[in-house]
């Protein structure tokens, strides 16, 4: 799964640590989730998206080999 969490914290000119503090994580979940290591929960998914204005739909793009 990739994200666009880092490309969107950038617009939005917000720290890992910023963001983490926002939804209630730690700044290490943030960074596994922008390098697709981590799959989120839909609660903290949409915790996410909600913080960086933007629908879950257009934070997480999932590929056919993740679905499998």
């Amino acid at each position: 799964m990739k994200t666009r969490i880092k490309e969107l914290r950038a617009r939005y000119d917000m720290t890992q640590e910023e963001l983490a503090n926002k939804v209630g994580v730690r700044r290490e979940t943030i960074g596994f989730l922008e390098k697709g290591k981590y799959n989120p929960s839909l609660k903290l998914a949409y915790k996410v998206a909600k913080t960086l204005k933007t629908t879950i739909d257009e934070l997480f793009i999932f590929e056919d080999s993740d679905l499998e």
